[in-house]
């Protein structure tokens, strides 16, 4: 079959006859390695917001190509000017990613735990959510205010570092003690990890999107976190005592526990039940 291919490339076509290549050892050494740095690369990438710049660009890469196919010649113009200059936008944007993962490398830490990802992080278990639920629903009813952090796949050790390190078991007792008003830790946000409370006091971003005049800091810096990373953020208001959740930048206001559980469980909610009460922040 290969011959009879080579003779019809030769016969009927300008193209060149085509080989098999000869791989040895030294080239599946080659390929071996060239595998595990884009399995790194890629990995890490999905853990951070580099996600979101490798889909733009993606989508940027596709753009390129219709001009190419189609000839259009002004956005075939401005894509090329554009990036010319990407490399170093990438590298600004990105710095302290860049920079978290040299240190990683520097340490070892990727080849320590080069296994499989499912082994190393879980989401949120249902019992850790209950808890969570138990704990908003007594916050709310003393009106305390809240703001609960759950990490999906996007590491959010940035904003951990930024606060008060705690690697605690959750529980609904120790999530009221945190939020207590005029105790050292309610000011700020929880970030919970791998069914563990991995921190408290963490400084989020504030939305840069227009919203409600009712909408107030919390509010404001789940939306900003869920707008950075793929997180479920629980918020308890202190002044009206209603949770809402934020999720991919959006927040629901006023949800009632089952609709609580649905998005923090399947990271979306139930239609039917959210019919009435959906609010999108505009």
């Amino acid at each position: 079959m290969f011959n009879a291919v080579n003779r019809w490339l030769v016969e009927y076509t300008d193209l060149p006859p085509l080989t098999i290549p000869q791989i040895g050892p030294f080239e599946i050494l080659d390929i071996f390695i060239v595998t595990c740095v884009v399995y790194v690369i890629l990995r890490w990438i999905r853990r951070t917001h580099a996600w979101i710049l490798l889909r733009g660009i993606i989508a940027i890469v596709f753009l390129a190509l219709l001009a190419q196919i189609f000839n259009l010649y002004a956005l075939m113009w401005l894509i090329r000017n554009a990036s010319a200059m990407g490399l170093v936008v990438i590298v600004i944007l990105f710095q302290p990613e860049l920079r978290k993962a040299l240190e990683q490398i520097g340490r070892g830490k990727y080849l320590a735990s080069f296994k499989n990802e499912a082994e190393q992080k879980s989401h949120a278990e249902v019992s850790t959510i209950e808890k969570i639920i138990k704990a908003a629903k007594a916050m709310s009813a003393a009106g305390t205010g809240a703001l609960i952090v759950l990490e999906q796949d996007i590491d959010l050790s940035d904003y951990e570092r930024e606060g008060i390190a705690l690697d605690a078991q959750v529980s609904a007792q120790l999530l009221l003690n945190i939020f207590e008003k005029n105790t050292p830790l309610h000011d700020g946000a929880v970030i919970i990890r791998e069914n563990r409370v991995a921190a408290a006091s963490c400084i989020l971003p504030l939305t840069a999107e227009h919203v409600d005049s009712e909408i107030g800091t919390r509010h404001r810096a789940a939306i900003g976190i869920s707008e950075a990373s793929d997180a479920r953020v629980v918020v308890v208001s202190e002044e009206t005592g209603t949770i809402s959740i934020a999720i991919a930048g959006e927040i629901i206001r006023d949800v009632n526990e089952g609709q609580m559980r649905d998005m923090l469980v399947w990271g979306k909610p139930n239609k039917q039940r959210f019919a009435l009460f959906r609010k999108k922040v505009k």
